[in-house]
């Protein structure tokens, strides 16, 4: 039987955006994005493709990215299948856009993944690029009731289990669970494999699935934010600089270690 795996992957404003291109519109508490800066995938989310990609290398395999949000760049989103990725699962709707809700989010995420009959293994990037909560993978766990496995920098699959070298301040950890079973990966993985011109073409064949929220069927209260976002703005940063002079350079240092010493810091 072929290893089922899913990947769940975001689409996100390109971190490596000028910060000049970067807004924020106060009112409706969002980062405006520019028309001339397309979206990319979450970079954690590829190195999520390409664990499960490496798992396909050694044995049979089938590998589902899945993604939520208002609205998606196709050309950005079939990047997975471009790069070997079997099939690509999008839900789509104006009610999942309350993205910095983690569990709201992971709620839809575990919804979808009930509705396609489970997996043996969910692999996921550390983290998202915007908000950098790094909670989702872990709710998606908690709801599901999986094994978490957090930090993978190799992903192995033997049999019923997956073995994963798990990062650690003064280097990894060996850790294994029983499948099936969710796995974060982080950027020590590897550089994720390009897409070929084949895996380009093939992928401009496939159509994802779309779902929306009533093709989930979900409960309404499962739509109530358990977050709400108040403000959102970008912090002002005030620096000031006094030049400490003196007759000569002791007299400066001395100067120096006085006002050090007002602002108790020494």
């Amino acid at each position: 039987m072929p290893v089922k795996i899913a990947v769940l992957a975001k689409q996100v404003i390109d971190p490596e955006m000028p910060m000049a291109a970067f807004s924020i519109d106060a009112n409706a508490k969002a980062v405006v994005t520019p028309p001339t800066i397309p979206p990319v995938v979450n970079g954690f989310d590829e190195n999520a493709v390409e664990a499960a990609l490496r798992i396909k290398d050694e044995q049979e395999a089938t590998i589902t990215v899945i993604s939520t949000g208002t609205s998606f760049a196709l050309d950005v989103m079939k990047k997975p299948l471009s790069m070997g990725a079997d099939e690509l699962v999008l839900l789509q709707d104006d009610a999942f856009a309350n993205t910095i809700d983690s569990f709201f989010t992971a709620q839809i995420l575990a919804t979808a993944i009930r509705k396609l009959g489970g997996f043996d293994l969910v692999i996921c990037g550390r983290q998202a690029s915007d908000w950098d909560n790094a909670q989702v993978p872990l709710g998606v766990a908690e709801i599901l009731g999986l094994a978490c496995i957090s930090l993978g920098k190799k992903v192995q699959v033997q049999g019923d289990k997956v073995t994963v070298e798990r990062l650690t301040p003064d280097g990894y950890e060996v850790v294994e669970a029983s499948l099936p079973a969710l796995v974060t990966v982080s950027n020590e993985l590897g550089q994720p494999r390009y897409p070929t011109l084949r895996g380009i073409m093939a992928a401009t064949r496939k159509l994802p699935t779309i779902w929306s929220v009533a093709d989930l069927d979900m409960d309404t209260s499962q739509l109530e934010p358990r977050l709400t976002l108040r403000e959102l703005f970008v912090p002002v940063r005030e620096q000031h600089c006094e030049m400490i002079e003196g007759d000569d350079s002791a007299d400066a240092g001395r100067q120096l270690a006085m006002k050090l010493r007002e602002a108790k810091l020494i």
